[in-house]
C-alpha cells in the first residue's frame, strides 16, 4: 500500500470516529430530561451527575496520555470508542440510580480517553500530511452532533424509549468503528516537523510552554458551554422570543460551527494558524457583544451565528499548536491539553448563571467575550506566520505519522 493511500484511509477512518463520537455525545446530552425521568433523578441531584461526567473525562484523558506511551493512541481509540457506545447503552437500559451512576462514570472515563486519543491521531496525521487538516476532523464531530441531536428529536417525537434509541445508534455506528480500527496509523517513530524540537520545548520549561494553550482551551470551552447551556433561556427570558425561537440559537451555532470548520483548513493553509485564530477570536467576542446588546431575538440569532463562526476554529487549532510545540511528545501534550476542555465546560455554565443572577443576563454575556479575547494575548503560541510544517504554510507530504512517546 502506498504511503498516500495509507494516509487517506487513516484520515477517512479517523474522520468517521470523530463523527461517531459527535453522534454519541449528542444522544446523551439531548436526552438528559428522559434520563432524569427514567431514574427519578431530582433537580437537586442532577447537577452532580452532570458534573461527574467531565471530571471523570479529565481522569480518562490523563490515563489515555499514559497508555499512549506504552500501547499507542490507536489502541486506546480502538477500545475506548466501543466502550463509549456500550456505556451509552448502559445509561439507557439501567433500572436503578446506581446503574445510572455506574454507566455515566464509565461513559465519562471512556469519553476522556476517546477525545484525547482521537486528537492525538489527528495531530499525528496532520504532521504526516504536512498541512492543516485538523479542522476537518472537528467538522466531522460537529456534523455528528447535528445528526445525533436530530436523531434524539426523532426518537422523542416518535416516543422511542432510551434503550431502543441507544441500541439503534450502537447498531449503526459500531460496525463502522470496528472497520475503521485497523486503518488507524501505526505507531512508529519519525523525524519531527519543522519547528521546535522536543528538547527545545521540554528542556526549557517542561509543561510550562503549554500553559498559554491551556488557557485558550479553557476560555474557548467557557464560551461553548455558555451557548449550549444558556442560549435558549436567554432568547426566551431576556430577548422575548417564543419557545420555538428559543430552540434556534444552538442549532444556528452548531450549523455555523460545522460550516466554519469545513472551510477552516483552507484558511489556515492560506493565511496561517495564528491569523485564523485571531480572526475567530474577534468574531466570537463580537458575537457575544451582539448577543448582549441585542434588542430582540433575531438580533440575538445574528450574534449566535457569529459565535459559531468564531469559536469553531480555536479548539482544533489549539490541539494542532500543541502538536507543533511538542513534535515528539505530542501525545502527552494533547492529553494534558484535553483536560482543559472539561475544565472550561465545568466553569462556563455555573459562571454565567451566577453572574446572570447577581448582575444581569446581558452583562453576564460580556464575561465569556472578555475571556475569549485572552486568546489574542497568546496568538503567537499558534505560530508566527504559517502552520510550521513548511514555508510559508505547507510542505510536501511526508511519511511521518508516528507518535512520539517522550515525556513532557
Amino acid at each position: 500500500m502506498t504511503e498516500d493511500l495509507r494516509l487517506r484511509r487513516a484520515r477517512g477512518a479517523l474522520g468517521f470516529c470523530f463523527l461517531a463520537q459527535g453522534v454519541a455525545f449528542a444522544l446523551l446530552v439531548t436526552r438528559i430530561p428522559a434520563i432524569q425521568d427514567r431514574y427519578g433523578i431530582s433537580d437537586a441531584l442532577l447537577p452532580a451527575f452532570l458534573a461527574a461526567v467531565p471530571v471523570l473525562a479529565g481522569v480518562g484523558s490523563v490515563a489515555a496520555g499514559r497508555l499512549a506511551r506504552s500501547v499507542g493512541p490507536a489502541a486506546v481509540l480502538r477500545w475506548s470508542q466501543p466502550l463509549v457506545l456500550l456505556s451509552l447503552l448502559g445509561v439507557g437500559a439501567g433500572r436503578t440510580l446506581g446503574h445510572a451512576a455506574a454507566a455515566l462514570a464509565v461513559f465519562g472515563l471512556a469519553v476522556g480517553a476517546l477525545d484525547a486519543s482521537m486528537n492525538m491521531l489527528g495531530v499525528s496525521l496532520q504532521h504526516g500530511y504536512g498541512r492543516s487538516i485538523m479542522l476537518g476532523f472537528h467538522a466531522a464531530y460537529s456534523l455528528g452532533g447535528i445528526a445525533g441531536a436530530s436523531a434524539a428529536w426523532a426518537a422523542a417525537h416518535w416516543h422511542l424509549g432510551l434503550p431502543a434509541t441507544y441500541l439503534a445508534a450502537a447498531a449503526v455506528l459500531l460496525p463502522g468503528i470496528l472497520a475503521a480500527g485497523p486503518l488507524h496509523t501505526a505507531d512508529r517513530p519519525g523525524p519531527p516537523p519543522t519547528g521546535r524540537t522536543p528538547q527545545d520545548a521540554a528542556g526549557t520549561g517542561g509543561f510550562r510552554p503549554l500553559l498559554p494553550l491551556c488557557a485558550v482551551m479553557t476560555c474557548a470551552y467557557i464560551g461553548d458551554a455558555t451557548v449550549s447551556n444558556w442560549s435558549a433561556k436567554y432568547v426566551l427570558d431576556v430577548l422575548g422570543g417564543s419557545e420555538q425561537l428559543a430552540t434556534l440559537p444552538y442549532n444556528l451555532y452548531m450549523a455555523t460551527t460545522l460550516a466554519g470548520r469545513a472551510v477552516g483548513d483552507l484558511g489556515v493553509r492560506r493565511f496561517g494558524a495564528a491569523a485564523v485564530v485571531r480572526a475567530g477570536t474577534v468574531l466570537a467576542a463580537g458575537g457575544f457583544a451582539v448577543v448582549a446588546a441585542a434588542p430582540g431575538p433575531w438580533a440575538g440569532m445574528a450574534g449566535f451565528t457569529l459565535l459559531g463562526l468564531g469559536l469553531c476554529v480555536i479548539v482544533p487549532q489549539t490541539f494542532a499548536a500543541a502538536g507543533r510545540l511538542y513534535p515528539q511528545s505530542s501525545d502527552a501534550a494533547v492529553a494534558r491539553l484535553n483536560i482543559f476542555n472539561y475544565a472550561g465546560f465545568l466553569i462556563g455554565s455555573p459562571l454565567v448563571g451566577a453572574l446572570g443572577d447577581a448582575w444581569s443576563p446581558r452583562g453576564a454575556m460580556l464575561v465569556p467575550a472578555a475571556l475569549v479575547l485572552v486568546t489574542l494575548l497568546y496568538a503567537r503560541s499558534f505560530g508566527s506566520g504559517g502552520a510550521l510544517y513548511g514555508v510559508p504554510h505547507e510542505q510536501p507530504r511526508v511519511g511521518d505519522v508516528g507518535r512520539g512517546r517522550d515525556r513532557l
